[in-house]
């Protein structure tokens, strides 16, 4: 009994096998007069189309954290001043007159001010978008059958630039306690300018690694059709390394990862006015891996039975995630902006290829 049933699990098993062999659309003979690889090698031109999308800042400024005031030029206070608000007359002149003489307001006298607008915030108007590129291509094809093959698509990986768009800015804002609260509170307001993403050519760059693969129907029959055209669908991965941001970009947010650490360190009058800090701020550019859906339409034309042109026009809804931090030593992450890169290129490709 067991050996019968081994016996019809045996055969079983097999019959997949056998169909296989003998089936018309995946037969392993050359019948049909097709050859089973190809290999092409062309031109690929990558136009992303993707738009801007705004930077999310997130800081270790936590909402209404207090902190000490330090040493402050009174004309900073003054040109932070909330317009619209109300100021002690005796305050507003103490702090003219100091202004007058270009003297500062003391630690002993600043107080102590609650931060508002930095723990988080967006910047509407910035962001990243990927330039175009060009490399060289190169696809390799399977064919299960004259009309069914499967497709890997790769290619030298290309440096891509990123260009910036707009300006980021801290909302900050503060409600200050100088003298002790004797004269009253002001209340402070400015958005503070961190650097502008379109000034100084490319914020960032990247090497792009794509590799896709897919599913393709070739239209028409070897040895019949010299003009091919062919449909194909499939997946493409990307990943990014050597992420290089541009140098003046970097010196701005190291002097933004200073005004946060001039907070944390009891010294937020000196974050008004640009100082350093004891931290020794550094900048990290990092991007995600990401999957995204491909679409081919394409065609190829035969100079003989061995010899190809191969053309394509190609669509991915590509989208990942980059993140830039601003860390030190003593104070861990200061800074932390992430904005989502929508990449979503068509790839155009045009080379010769060989079967095989």
């Amino acid at each position: 009994m067991k050996k019968t049933l081994l016996c019809v699990a045996t055969s079983l098993a097999a019959l997949p096998m056998l169909t296989h062999a003998d089936s018309p659309y995946f037969s392993l003979q050359d019948g049909d007069g097709f050859k089973r690889f190809s290999v092409s090698v062309g031109a690929l031109h990558v136009m992303p189309q993707g738009k801007a999308q705004p930077f999310r800042v997130n800081t270790s400024v936590k909402e209404g954290e207090t902190a000490k005031v330090g040493d402050i030029k009174a004309q900073t206070v003054l040109d932070n001043i909330k317009p619209g608000s109300s100021v002690n007359p005796l305050l507003k002149a103490t702090l003219d007159g100091l202004a007058l003489i270009n003297a500062d307001v003391p630690s002993a006298l600043s107080g102590t001010a609650e931060i508002r607008g930095l723990s988080q915030w967006d910047n509407p108007g910035t962001g990243l978008e990927a330039d175009d590129v060009t490399t060289l291509g190169i696809m390799t094809n399977y064919f299960f059958t004259d009309n069914i093959s499967f497709e890997m698509k790769a290619g030298i990986p290309p440096k891509v630039d990123l260009q910036g768009k707009g300006k980021i800015y801290a909302p900050f804002s503060a409600t200050a306690t100088p003298m002790g609260g004797a004269l009253g509170n002001l209340e402070l307001e400015n958005d503070i300018f961190i650097t502008d993403l379109e000034a100084h050519g490319p914020a960032a760059s990247a090497r792009a690694w794509t590799p896709a693969f897919e599913f393709q129907y070739h239209f028409g029959k070897t040895g019949v059709n010299k003009f091919r055209p062919y449909v194909g669908v499939g997946m493409m991965y990307a990943y990014f390394n050597e992420l290089e941001i541009n140098p003046q970009t970097e010196k701005d947010l190291i002097a933004a990862g200073h005004m946060i650490a001039n907070i944390k360190e009891g010294n937020a009058g000196a974050s008004l006015e640009g100082k350093k800090s004891s931290a020794n701020p550094k900048v990290k550019l990092k991007a995600t891996d990401a999957f995204a859906p491909i679409a081919t339409v394409g065609f190829t034309y035969d100079f003989n039975d061995k010899w190809f042109a191969v053309g394509s026009v190609s669509y991915a809804h590509l989208k990942n995630e980059t993140t830039i931090t601003v860390k030190d030593a003593t104070h861990g992450e200061l800074i932390k902006s992430t904005a989502d890169i929508e990449i979503n290129p068509i790839l155009a490709y045009a080379g010769v290829g060989y079967r095989f």
